[in-house]
């Protein structure tokens, strides 16, 4: 029974068509918030995935020049069993992303691309709750993305966009963060958490470099106990959780 005390989440609102959702590696989405997007594409929404990076550095035991991609190949499955056929990598090196003018125009060009009402993105925060530091990448990319969606809008930022044929696009009515230590809404992630966890599996060279676990166990375990964490501050209900900012 949900503790009536406890800041309840509200639901993530639901009169959209086309998000899209930018990260700065591959598997930060199927980590983040792949039961949502499992829903959304069931019930006809188009998701697009943005990856600054193709992850290149991430698996301590294979060059670059192999690794970026053998994950790249690994995000296009994950994505694919989320019902998520659009996968763009924006070519920054992965591990030194770097903030600033040239991050946002790349997010503020595929805003214009795909015109989404929702971007999507993982925690632009220092820190994991209070505990665990963040990533500079994650920090990086999710700051910029919060800036592109106003960007995106602005002919007289970025004009050389318009002078490409991406005119201007106003239309992001929200940015939702997933991973955030600052949640305001959630979706219900029962229909989509097996999809998520299969989603999960797809990166199996990153996840056997990161643990000793069977894969599996450790995809399920960690993704069920996200959303059941979650499901306290939503009615008792698992869901995945994003700190939403209305534009």
């Amino acid at each position: 029974m949900t503790d009536p005390q406890i800041t309840q989440l509200q639901p993530l609102p639901e009169d959209w068509q086309r998000a899209l959702a930018v990260v700065a590696h591959p598997d930060d989405l199927e980590y983040g918030c792949s039961a949502a997007i499992a829903a959304w594409t069931d019930a006809g929404r188009e998701v697009a995935y943005v990856l600054a990076t193709r992850g290149e550095a991430g698996i301590d035991s294979l060059d670059p020049a192999t690794c970026g991609p053998l994950r790249e190949r690994e995000q296009r499955a994950g994505a694919a069993v989320v019902g998520v056929t659009t996968v763009e990598f924006l070519g920054h090196r992965d591990g030194v992303i770097e903030y600033g003018t040239a991050l946002r125009r790349d997010i503020a060009a595929a805003i214009r691309r795909h015109r989404p009402e929702l971007v999507l993105t993982l925690n632009h925060r220092d820190t994991w709750g209070d505990a665990s530091w963040n990533t500079p990448d994650h920090v990086a990319v999710g700051r910029a993305t919060l800036d592109a969606a106003a960007d995106a809008g602005n002919r007289w930022i970025f004009p050389e966009l318009t002078d490409q044929g991406l005119e201007p696009f106003g239309g992001v009515r929200w940015v939702a963060v997933a991973g955030s230590s600052r949640p305001t809404h959630a979706v219900d992630a029962r229909p989509g958490l097996e999809r998520a966890v299969r989603s999960l599996l797809e990166h199996r060279s990153y996840l056997e470099a990161l643990t000793d676990q069977d894969p599996e166990t450790y995809a399920r375990a960690f993704l069920t106990t996200r959303t059941t964490a979650t499901a306290e501050r939503f009615g008792g209900i698992p869901a995945v959780a994003f700190e939403v900012f209305t534009r």
